[in-house]
């Protein structure tokens, strides 16, 4: 699974490989600290986090330090910076400015993963007074409408291969700092596109402040004989360094110790969560 084609409406996780540009962050020592727990952030990308501590993120960080009877301590370093969340994890956690990620795809052999604490998936967002009726990418060719997708994530991916490029339209929140998910929302809203496909925890803390939309989950579907299955769901896990085992088995156990905090927590933020595969393997290391 590569990490273009698997999603980025949550940061900019996929977007080109590190280059080894400067981060814009502020620093913090190498500490083999037990009494700290140090996670790399963005301080400006909610509903994920931001430097006030009112996203998501920052809120399962809170639970995880507080379960290990840690202190939180946060270096600050936007996800989207140039080189994408590759350089974002070069710079930062491989360069020891801290010890945890909180948003790293389970299954990514970049990191070190634990156990998934949420699965969730792309939904299609539409009108609700427009009753398209939209149940699948195959679905969306059969209106004459703009689609809206992220660039370089797994809706891009369906809409090249099902010829729908003429009718879309590509945004770039995962690549601009100064962008919110708020922004595909507010497209649909304003009927700029008929719909958006996009990926769920990015704009569920949004919903509420549009009650004309809706939004309805995007099925894994094959689109051409002897094609894989196009797959819009996937598990996120915490990310530590490479070799960091015992501090990814104390996460690991926050995460099955504390399932229903987790739970409530991201309910809060509107994360809708799917049920993880009983067989799913969580080894990447």
């Amino acid at each position: 699974m590569t990490r273009w084609i698997m999603f980025a409406g949550c940061a900019a996780f996929f977007a080109a490989a590190p280059n080894g540009v400067a981060a814009a962050s502020t620093t913090a020592q190498p500490s083999n600290n037990s009494h700290v727990l140090r996670v790399c952030a963005d301080p400006n990308y909610l509903p994920y986090s931001n430097r006030a501590g009112q996203g998501f993120e920052n809120k399962i960080a809170e639970l995880v330090a507080k379960a290990m009877g840690r202190k939180l301590e946060y270096t600050w370093a936007s996800y989207r910076m140039h080189g994408g969340f590759s350089n974002f994890l070069a710079l930062n956690l491989d360069a020891h400015k801290c010890d945890v990620v909180m948003n790293l795809p389970t299954g990514d052999n970049e990191e070190m993963a634990t156990k998934p604490y949420y699965r969730s998936s792309y939904v299609f967002v539409t009108r609700k007074g427009k009753h398209l009726h939209i149940r699948s990418m195959r679905s969306v060719s059969m209106h004459a409408i703009k689609i809206g997708f992220e660039a370089g994530t797994t809706p891009e991916t369906a809409i090249k291969m099902l010829g729908l490029m003429e009718n879309a339209v590509a945004f770039h929140v995962a690549s601009n700092p100064n962008a919110s998910p708020r922004q595909l929302l507010q497209a649909v809203q304003d009927g700029k596109v008929g719909v958006m496909v996009t990926w769920e925890p990015a704009i569920g803390a949004f919903m509420k402040d549009f009650p004309g939309l809706q939004m309805r989950r995007v099925p894994s579907e094959e689109y051409a004989p002897g094609l894989p299955q196009v797959n819009y769901t996937y598990s996120m896990s915490m990310g530590v360094r490479k070799g960091d085992k015992a501090l990814r088995a104390a996460l690991d156990k926050v995460i099955a110790t504390h399932k229903s905090e987790i739970g409530a927590t991201l309910a809060k933020f509107n994360v809708r969560l799917l049920p993880n595969p009983r067989h799913f393997n969580y080894s990447n290391n």
